[in-house]
């Protein structure tokens, strides 16, 4: 499945935004913190954002005498979808462990309640027919006492 839909924003983002493409990808999902925790989110897919990391060049720095093979283009095009996938299926697995997690969550009060409901009218039941014994019990005392004054 993951797949399918990255395969169909790849699409999207490819084609161009006259002829119905997107200019950017952003994914919301539900993140995963905790049992307790989920949090939604918004991830920026692509365009992707460059951070380089790299010290300006000195003077004495010697540059590589190699080239690599396939260019860096080629690479970037075979990894990207792959990377696209990746996310998605990341993010697919996370709303699968949030809803999972919200649905424990969900039965454990549900549960809570039916058993705080069975206490409570059981308490109710068992009152209602203590009341009732101890009525016809004075009932039979009383008669009894009448029986006996006459």
């Amino acid at each position: 499945m993951a797949g399918e839909i990255a395969d169909a924003l790849l699409g999207a983002f490819l084609a161009p935004v006259a002829e119905g493409g997107v200019s950017e990808l952003h994914i919301v999902h539900t993140q995963f913190v905790n049992m307790v925790t989920q949090r939604p989110r918004v991830v920026r897919m692509l365009p992707l954002e460059v951070v380089e990391g790299v010290a300006p060049a000195g003077k004495h720095d010697v540059l590589p005498l190699y080239e690599f093979e396939p260019s860096p283009e080629a690479v970037l095009d075979e990894l990207l979808p792959r990377y696209v996938r990746s996310r998605i299926f990341s993010c697919l697995l996370e709303a699968a462990a949030s809803e999972l997690a919200a649905r424990q969550r969900a039965m454990h009060t549900a549960t809570d309640n039916a058993e705080d409901l069975i206490r409570t009218y059981t308490r109710l039941a068992n009152q209602a027919r203590q009341a009732d014994i101890t009525q016809e019990i004075s009932e039979i005392v009383s008669g009894a006492d009448a029986l006996a004054a006459s």
